[in-house]
């Protein structure tokens, strides 16, 4: 990532900020601030910030990465960080899980606004190992190996908005019940949502720094993510023939789908399906904790936008299939 190319500090003295401590943001001060390297202007700036309401003894020297302003925005992404690392308290504080067999809203049993992998549950009992020949044995054991460094991979844990949530379940309604369909090609796509989120976003970002690269990436990687994942596990099965049809116009690249990708045509209903499942596909990656950190506060400050936005970019009336597609739907699954 190119470092930033100006030598005037992001912060100012005495301005109140937000300062991450471990996974929380919490209101602080600055106190002073110094270039981390004297001899080069360009390497940035550290931040000896208090925290409001803490002892002298908890002030710190603090990279710029570690800060943010005190906005409206940036405070909500903190009550939202607060209510999530709440939520894991509560369900680390004995709660069973829940054993009903309810199929739940997106193919998983644990709900809207949940990864459906379940973070808080990634343990599993290690089976026997196999009687038989030597070969057999160091098989089992590298599965073992494997197994247990899944485990070990730093988790997302994604808070979901409420207003989100609730769509989510209404989503699951209209298509698994009423069999109606989100209307394609979507009047906002989920490209548009996320290159406006981008660009009301970036003016909170310093040019050429840090913080505007992961936010370019972060939406390059999103939109790669639902183009390569639309088809395999963000569509219900009533679902399917709609997409069918629409992914040979978009590979055929004719008149108005020339030069188009799936999240040029499809919306955000399907893409919030996407966030419910970035826990689990993130999972799989080999991002460290920190990568993984900085991708949660990125997807949680997308969400909340999101959720602010309800009536523009997730209010459009799901449209009946019509007998023909029923009967095409119904000889196809």
């Amino acid at each position: 990532m190119a470092p930033s190319t100006s030598a005037q500090p992001v912060y100012s003295k005495d301005e109140k900020v937000l300062c991450f401590h471990h996974e929380l943001l919490y209101e602080a001060k600055v106190v002073e601030y110094k270039l981390k390297d004297p001899k080069d202007k360009n390497d940035g700036f550290l931040y000896r910030i208090h925290y409001k309401g803490w002892k002298n003894t908890w002030d710190d020297w603090v990279p710029s990465e570690r800060l943010r302003k005190f906005t409206d925005e940036n405070k909500e992404l903190a009550s939202n960080l607060k209510k999530d690392m709440d939520a894991q308290r509560r369900a680390a504080s004995g709660k069973p899980p829940s054993t009903s067999t309810r199929k739940r809203p997106f193919g998983s049993d644990m709900g809207p606004g949940s990864s459906a992998r379940g973070s808080e549950d990634r343990s599993s009992a290690v089976p026997q190992p196999p009687r038989g020949t030597k070969r057999a044995r160091e098989s089992h054991m590298e599965g073992i190996d494997k197994e247990e460094e899944f485990i070990r991979r730093p988790a997302v844990r994604l808070f979901m908005p409420d207003a989100l949530k609730s769509i989510l379940v209404d989503d699951w309604e209209k298509v698994t019940k009423e069999q109606k369909l989100a209307p394609v090609p979507a009047t906002v796509p989920a490209s548009l949502f996320l290159d406006s989120y981008q660009d009301q976003e970036r003016y909170q970002r310093r040019p050429n720094s840090a913080d505007a690269d992961i936010l370019e990436e972060v939406v390059a990687g999103v939109k790669e993510y639902f183009n390569k994942s639309l088809g395999r596990i963000l569509l219900y099965r009533f679902e399917r023939q709609q997409f069918y049809e629409m992914h040979k116009l978009v590979e055929a690249g004719h008149g108005e789908h020339a030069g188009k990708a799936l999240a040029d045509v499809y919306g955000c209903e399907h893409l919030l399906r996407l966030f419910v499942s970035m826990p689990d596909l993130i999972a799989h990656t080999n991002m460290d904790a920190q990568s993984v950190s900085k991708l949660r506060e990125e997807l949680m400050k997308m969400t909340s936008y999101m959720a602010r936005n309800v009536d523009r970019y997730l209010s459009n009336e799901y449209l009946h299939a019509g007998q023909e597609y029923l009967e095409s739907a119904k000889n196809g699954a």
